[in-house]
């Protein structure tokens, strides 16, 4: 199928999980908690400078020094407060080295949310 142009109810779907008791024909809406932390997920992108921080994350792996290099006009404490909240999130991980501390993007659903996210804006 050519997706460029295609409407969205032409695109592939991605499978939902499917509850056992749906009613037939019904469309599948997650439970309250899972919409909650849905939500909550989507919050965490809703400041440019933890985009940024993922951003310069989809690189390399960076510490706290060479993130607030990258990412230019914000502090060291300021990168490692929005640090504390993309790892609450579990959109990144770290890992020691000395004293040092890297961090990473967690896994490639990240690069993935961030990329769709941006062609979409971009359509």
């Amino acid at each position: 199928m050519d997706t460029e142009n295609a409407t969205p109810s032409e695109m592939p779907q991605p499978e939902a999980p499917q509850p056992e008791a749906c009613p037939a024909g019904l469309p599948f809406v997650p439970d309250e908690e899972m919409l909650y932390d849905l939500a909550d997920l989507f919050k965490v992108f809703a400041d440019t400078t933890r985009i940024k921080i993922l951003y310069a994350l989809m690189e390399s792996d960076l510490c706290v020094a060479d993130i607030a290099e990258a990412v230019g006009g914000v502090s060291q404490s300021a990168v490692s407060h929005q640090l504390r909240i993309l790892k609450q999130a579990h959109l990144v991980r770290f890992r020691r080295e000395g004293k040092q501390v890297i961090y990473a993007l967690s896994d490639n659903h990240v690069y993935t949310m961030l990329s769709q996210g941006l062609s979409h804006i971009c359509e």
